[in-house]
């Protein structure tokens, strides 16, 4: 799987995404800035959010298109859409900062004329978000346009996610990544269930990752450690100045300290190899080996009172120890003299 020029798979490090989202609080110049700040950071992303409004639900204040349950209680959908949104003529110069930055840019479609709008702006790839893993007529739109696309599963069943890869497939689309994410805002850790990654992977044979709503790089990290190779993280110039996703995301410093941290994991994990580095060669001369303890006589026996098993290894390995005991030594011996297999 190819994103822009970011290979996505096995073998090449996991491509890191700064989620923008509602976070330019409606000032393009924060989103420009938002935008340097993820370069800054050490993203090799930049996520955009498509929609309106009106394409996102009805205009409408009857109780079912009322906030319950997270933290954005008590609002109405509507509302709270057209406070979030990005205006749909930023797009070009958000694109255009962060072609500029070197960072891939893409973005969330929601429905068919915000994924008709980034067509003409040739985005390299697309997201469908958690909530919308259930559109299957949006999936199968998206899929038709032969572009990579990372669905997230946050809501979704297993049959939800089968229904979603079946639509990609219909469209003869393969290029497919599916991201393990908790929706919640925040998201308790501990529902984190981080050994999804690598079962997805295995499950449906795609390239997986997380879409992460925590708080702080733990998560993230672990996740790696199961083979996720896409992270996408919310990320703001500075939580005080608020917007409706402020709360779990994740500010500059500290998208830049993750990124050290998964870089770090990613070196660490390495790769199933029991041949010894050159450091760890030369490090087995503090292992042990057989030295003589007491003086010996030529002719005497060798045995456990005149030999020892130490540290350092320069002497015969502690392999050779029931050989050794009770053979005779051809020469004198004197204490810290190596022994070796012409000595007996």
């Amino acid at each position: 799987m190819q994103i822009g020029k970011q290979i996505i798979d096995t073998h090449h490090h996991c491509f890191i995404i700064a989620e923008l989202s509602a976070n330019h609080n409606g000032s393009l110049e924060t989103a420009l800035e938002t935008i340097r700040a993820a370069k800054r950071a050490g993203a090799d992303a930049i996520k955009l959010q498509t929609y309106t409004a009106d394409t996102m639900t009805l205009d409408c204040d009857r109780d079912d298109f009322k906030i319950k349950g997270t933290i954005w209680d008590g609002e109405i959908l509507h509302q709270l859409y057209q406070k979030a949104y990005t205006p749909w003529d930023w797009h070009q110069a958000l694109f255009d900062e962060a072609q500029k930055e070197g960072l891939i840019c893409f973005s969330t479609p929601f429905d068919k004329s915000s994924v008709d709008f980034l067509e003409t702006l040739d985005v390299p790839a697309y997201k469908i978000a958690s909530f919308e893993i259930t559109d299957i007529p949006l999936i199968e739109y998206v899929a038709s346009k032969g572009k990579p696309m990372i669905l997230s599963t946050g809501i979704a069943t297993l049959q939800d996610i089968e229904l979603a890869l079946d639509a990609c497939h219909r469209m003869n689309n393969h290029q497919i990544a599916l991201l393990k994410c908790t929706s919640s805002y925040p998201a308790p850790i501990e529902e984190a269930n981080m050994v999804m990654v690598k079962d997805l992977a295995e499950r449906f044979q795609v390239i997986t990752g997380l879409s992460d709503h925590t708080m702080g790089s733990t998560v993230p990290v672990v996740s790696v450690c199961f083979g996720a190779k896409i992270i996408e993280k919310h990320f703001i110039l500075d939580r005080s100045i608020g917007g409706p996703d402020a709360s779990f995301s994740m500010n500059e410093k500290e998208f830049t300290e993750m990124v050290k941290a998964v870089r770090e994991a990613e070196s660490a994990i390495g790769k199933v190899d029991y041949t010894l580095t050159e450091k760890q060669t030369s490090g087995r001369v503090f292992s042990r080996s057989i030295y003589v303890s007491k003086t010996i006589q030529k002719g005497e026996k060798f045995t456990a009172e005149n030999l020892r098993i130490v540290r350092p290894a320069y002497s015969l390995a502690p392999i050779y120890w029931k050989d050794l005991i009770g053979k005779t030594a051809k020469k004198d011996f004197k204490i810290g003299d190596r022994i070796e297999e012409v000595d007996f």
